[in-house]
């Protein structure tokens, strides 16, 4: 078949390198498999990408990184979209689904230490150091963990963030999902993995995931068999349970997550903006072929034709359940009043901040 007679599946992308490396990859695997098609990377820019003076919190968009990639899904502008998954809400707009949840990176977080301190770690910076993240989950458990440090927003694309911190001295140190910084080469920058008993990661952190249109069957066809089923059994309970908290970008909600001998495993919690309040609580579930489970549209906006439809609603169950354990012990009112606390906080900000 010739290169013009092949059919094109457009492939639409945010701007930014992490975004392009990531998307580019994605159309590499679909080039591999489907000779057949040609594939064409389609970019542009999101209302995260472009509001920079704002911590992600004060914007008070739902889909900071993902809603100007939907719209030129609805409008047929492009066939499919490569998101972070951690960018995607647990609602996604009507007639959207992720198609595909590849392979999961390192979910854990990652300290980048200026040059200056690059003998040190977070636990021996010195009292009063600035460290650098635009994650409320990730600022509550720092605070939590170490008290002697000043959390700080800190906004921009991983190189603008990186740039930051080697030339302005402001900041002592950055986290960053370790995934992102594998992915950009910049590994040998990491001075120290945080692991789940220090920082808990963000819902669907690490993962890549695919929208499509929902009726789109062809797309979806296409899409399936890059699905990584312990990656998607992991997110959909992970998604669950944010979902049911109504957590978001306004509240500190984060999780870990496991799959091993066909029990899916899960460990969520909930914290108050200053870390000093939290609760922690974990559930797992066997998963069972059971083939009269009738199928659901979906599974917190993720479709799978590979995997049986009663696994994927254990693991939607697993995560509204512990949702539900942690609402039960308190973890609604802590969400609640970081909720209210950040609202105020950014009505502050609004005042101050100049009009253009």
């Amino acid at each position: 078949m010739s290169e013009i007679t092949k059919p094109t599946i457009r492939v639409g992308s945010r701007k930014s390198q992490l975004a392009l490396i990531q998307s580019k990859h994605v159309l590499e695997l679909l080039t591999q498999r489907y000779e057949d098609k040609n594939f064409h990377l389609e970019t542009m820019t999101t209302i995260g990408d472009e509001v920079l003076d704002r911590a992600l919190s004060q914007i008070g968009e739902k889909s900071l990184f993902t809603r100007e990639l939907e719209v030129a899904l609805e409008h047929n502008k492009v066939d499919l979209v490569v998101h972070s998954l951690k960018d995607m809400p647990t609602s996604l707009p009507i007639g959207m689904v992720i198609g595909a949840i590849l392979e999961r990176e390192d979910p854990r977080d990652a300290v980048i230490m200026s040059p200056k301190f690059f003998e040190c770690t977070l636990a021996t910076l010195p009292t009063g150091s600035v460290v650098g993240t635009s994650s409320l989950r990730r600022a509550a458990q720092l605070k939590r963990h170490f008290p002697h440090l000043v959390i700080q927003d800190i906004r921009g694309n991983l190189n603008t963030r990186l740039r930051k911190l080697d030339e302005e001295g402001t900041y002592a140190a950055l986290i960053l999902a370790t995934a992102g910084v594998k992915r950009m080469n910049w590994e040998s920058r990491i001075s120290e993995h945080l692991n789940t008993d220090v920082s808990m990661y963000a819902i669907g952190q690490g993962a890549l995931g695919i929208e499509c249109r929902q009726d789109d069957m062809a797309t979806r066809q296409l899409l399936a068999p890059f699905s990584h089923a312990e990656t998607l059994l992991c997110c959909v309970a992970e998604r669950a349970f944010l979902r049911t908290l109504e957590g978001g970008c306004s509240a500190p909600v984060a999780v870990e997550s496991r799959f091993l001998d066909d029990v899916l495993y899960l460990k969520g919690g909930v914290w108050s903006l200053d870390g000093k309040r939290s609760i922690t609580q974990s559930l797992d579930v066997k998963l069972a072929d059971i083939d009269d489970v009738p199928p659901a549209q979906s599974y917190t906006a993720v479709v799978s034709s590979h995997l049986n439809n009663s696994r994927l609603a254990l693991a939607e169950w697993l995560g509204v359940s512990l949702a539900g354990k942690i609402v039960a012990l308190g973890g609604g009112i802590i969400l609640d009043e970081a909720k209210k606390e950040t609202e105020q906080r950014n009505l502050v900000a609004a005042n101050v901040r100049p009009s253009k």
